[in-house]
């Protein structure tokens, strides 16, 4: 153990928890918790959607995915340019037209209270799965730092995040979120210089090794639907992007929580545009490990040889090879990046329950007291079972590949509802369930089915289409089937 590295990373979690603890207030009202009375700078709004967006997914997910394949994942990022504008020219109008803290009281409007349920559960399902991910994801370089045990590090980080999204509400989510932006950027940034003057040939050598690897290709261009080829993942990521920014919790919050409709469409733009520049320095950081470990093979232990520990090798070389110090400031820069992430699920996750449940079905209005009871309940619930799925993924092969078929599936097509409530403007009923039921078949059809013989081999799924299209198809047979019904119905009547 590094004494030195731990007084970094120690002080960074105390200091982090102390200056989220800050906005605690007594009188803390649930509009407070939830929209921070809509007072934050354009600047604090930019960074947190920024930093909801990066995660431990980012940090060690992308590097690891580099260093085992190549650039493919970064078409993923090329999409979010799409879904910014998008965001700044319907999305952020729309909500902030509304003016409610829950994302999913639109559909309510528009097909009535079961979209409305059905896509916050959606939604809450989801920020389940992304929270173990990243807890499960945050205890790995600590683990190979510390020596201490992953179950407790998973469980001590959640409770950490907890205790400070309970006290300071959405004011010390963003403002937390704000400030471990800069600090992953900055960490990352350090990182890659290090390794890139630590080869023994100069940072050329990187470049060498990775074209005559093929490590910085962007994927086949060519039409399979198969494999994930540089098209299957730009449509993914536009899909999967849109849905973030149209429909996402975590980011219509931040719309609501900005001064004025122009800052809204600002921090929406720029908190989107910032993460390409960010999540192509971490495919630079995977492709740069592999040249390292390629040109020193015995600076990697034999165990962590096997491309399916891919995901262990980023914060292996963080504790082998980093001078002490930086090692505690890149550990930091990790834990910025998951703990914005996951503070701003559990607080978002929190709205949802309490808007779309508790105060939708009361029969009586709320008072302020037991508003916050139920945000503070619903904190520490969601914080609990995040934890334990956490503790589920410790033994999966790639946490990104994990995160991003799992996404699909939670993602229930309620993208392509919203869509359909957004375009289409009166909308059969009966057509739109069904619609969603279809939807929702195709998506676990292609995702979870386990075995497909077709040309002589067996297949990982029953679809003869990559797992990365199950919400673009799921998506399009939602809004297909709700609007070819909804014409033939207009034309019966």
């Amino acid at each position: 153990m590094k004494t030195l590295d731990l007084i970094v990373f120690l002080a960074y979690m105390g200091g982090i928890t102390l200056f989220g603890a800050s906005f605690y207030s007594k009188d803390k009202s649930a509009s407070t918790f939830t929209l921070g009375n809509s007072n934050f700078p354009t600047w604090v709004v930019t960074m947190s959607i920024f930093a909801t967006f990066v995660s431990s997914i980012s940090f060690l997910g992308l590097p690891g995915n580099a260093y085992l394949s190549n650039w493919n994942a970064f078409v993923f990022s090329l999409s979010i340019p799409v879904a910014s504008l998008m965001a700044v020219q319907f999305f952020v109008p729309l909500y902030r037209k509304l003016n409610s803290p829950s994302a999913y009281v639109f559909l309510e409007t528009k097909f009535g209270l079961w979209a409305r349920v059905y896509v916050s559960a959606c939604y809450l399902l989801t920020q389940l799965m992304r929270i173990g991910t990243i807890l499960y994801l945050l205890a790995l370089p600590v683990n190979a730092l510390f020596g201490w045990d992953i179950l407790t590090i998973i469980a001590v980080t959640g409770l950490v995040v907890m205790g400070y999204s309970l006290l300071g509400g959405i004011q010390a989510v963003m403002w937390t979120d704000a400030i471990q932006g800069i600090v992953l950027i900055g960490g990352a940034l350090a990182c890659l210089l290090f390794i890139a003057f630590s080869m023994p040939e100069g940072p050329g050598q990187i470049v060498t090794i990775a074209l005559e690897n093929d490590k910085l290709s962007l994927g086949s261009f060519g039409s399979s639907l198969t494999d994930s080829t540089f098209w299957v993942v730009l449509i993914y990521g536009i899909f999967i992007n849109l849905q973030n920014y149209g429909i996402d919790q975590n980011y219509v919050q931040r719309y609501m929580a900005s001064r004025s409709d122009a800052e809204a469409k600002r921090s929406a733009l720029w908190g989107g545009m910032l993460y390409v520049p960010v999540s192509l320095l971490f495919f630079m950081i995977g492709t740069a490990l592999f040249a390292y470990y390629t040109a020193m093979p015995d600076a990697l232990p034999a165990e962590l040889r096997d491309m399916s520990k891919s995901d262990r090798v980023f914060p292996f070389f963080i504790v082998d090879a980093l001078p002490s110090g930086l090692t505690g400031l890149l550990i930091a820069s990790i834990f910025a990046a998951g703990m914005s992430t996951i503070s701003t699920g559990i607080n978002s996750s929190s709205t949802v329950v309490l808007v779309d449940y508790f105060q939708r079905f009361s029969k009586t209005e709320l008072t302020e007291k037991k508003s916050m009871r139920v945000l503070y309940a619903t904190t520490f619930i969601i914080s609990i079972v995040g934890i334990g799925i956490a503790f589920a993924m410790i033994n999966v092969k790639s946490a990104l590949d994990a995160w991003w078929k799992l996404a699909s599936v939670f993602s229930g097509g309620m993208l392509g509802l919203f869509l359909l409530g957004a375009f289409v403007e009166k909308i059969n009923q009966k057509g739109a369930i069904l619609g969603v039921v279809l939807g929702v078949l195709l998506i676990l059809w292609m995702s979870l089915s386990p075995i497909f013989w077709t040309s002589g081999e067996m297949q990982e799924y029953a679809s003869p289409f990559h797992a990365y299209l199950a919400i673009v198809f799921g998506t399009m047979v939602l809004f297909l089937t709700g609007f070819l019904a909804t014409v033939v119905a207009s034309r019966k009547s």
